[in-house]
């Protein structure tokens, strides 16, 4: 459903609608006023103009390990309850779904085998959009900073979907149709708590939920809140994945990781516990 995520695109630079071109050996994205933009080879367009993002992407090494732990299957019932928040706002006519902060794409890839739509990821990093455009070839896939305007039309996607990601409150407000939905999923507190001090990853932020609600305030309101606890069972290789997938994968010392990971029995019993918040967009006041 390539070209029903495209006619929800603007152009980065003027703000123009995009059109999907073939191109010699790819495709290319275009607008009226005549900027363009080239899939690179792996698939992905790069949306970032001016100068760029001041953020940290992730690194090779980090979505290398985001992509093998999850390949294993180990969030699985996560994607799949997210993929379920979503559906009853993905029924309407040629239904579409942001997912801000795609990474690999694992989760929208659950989303859309459960909920066929038209897709757009997004992200900074370019490491994870080459495997979030292998994994999802029928989305648009972008390279794109959550904290400038997105380059998505007013009102045109049906879901926004975050998964330990930022949350651009105005943004996701104003490319949501009335009655849209954004779902936002956070680590509880005891998140992974059996191996988080020792692999120096980083806390649960105290009041988590109330923040979040907090930034979300002028925009959106409460729908419902579901939680999840998985019992995993983990091995060495995917505790190490597990530390350096996240934020802390920046700053994390790869020596004393590999000394922690050499210490670990066979199997490491770790509860992830989340907590997935749905939005909905006020409305609007009339022009």
């Amino acid at each position: 459903m390539l070209s029903d995520a495209v006619r929800s695109l603007l152009c980065p630079v003027c703000r123009n609608s995009l059109t999907l071109f073939a191109a010699s050996g790819g495709s290319r994205l275009t607008c009226p006023q005549g900027h363009s933009f080239d899939a690179a080879r792996q698939g992905y367009f790069n949306m970032l103009v001016g100068k760029g993002t001041v953020f940290e992407a992730d690194t090779a090494a980090m979505v290398a390990a985001r992509f093998d732990f999850l390949s294993k299957g180990h969030y699985r019932p996560l994607a799949e309850a997210v993929a379920e928040l979503a559906r009853p706002a993905l029924r309407g006519p040629q239904p579409t779904v942001l997912d801000a902060g795609t990474g690999t794409g694992h989760y929208l890839h659950a989303l859309l085998a459960a909920v066929p739509a038209g897709a757009i990821g997004l992200d900074i990093s370019k490491f994870a959009l080459r495997r979030a455009a292998r994994l999802n070839p029928d989305a648009v896939n972008l390279v794109s900073d959550v904290w400038q305007p997105l380059p998505v039309a007013d009102a045109a996607v049906d879901v926004v979907t975050v998964v330990f990601a930022p949350r651009n409150a105005a943004e996701f407000a104003r490319v949501l149709r009335p009655g849209g939905r954004l779902i936002v999923v956070t680590p509880r507190p005891g998140h992974l708590a059996e191996i988080a001090d020792q692999a120096g990853m980083l806390g649960i932020e105290p009041a988590k939920e109330e923040r979040l609600a907090g930034s979300l305030e002028g925009h959106f309101a409460a729908h419902s809140t579901r939680e999840l606890d998985l019992e995993l069972g983990l091995g060495p290789d995917d505790v190490r994945n597990l530390a350096l997938m996240g934020p802390a994968g920046h700053h994390l010392d790869p020596a004393a990781l590999e000394g922690l990971v050499g210490t670990l029995p066979p199997v490491t019993k770790v509860s992830a516990r989340f907590r997935m918040s749905v939005f909905v967009p006020l409305q609007r006041p009339s022009a």
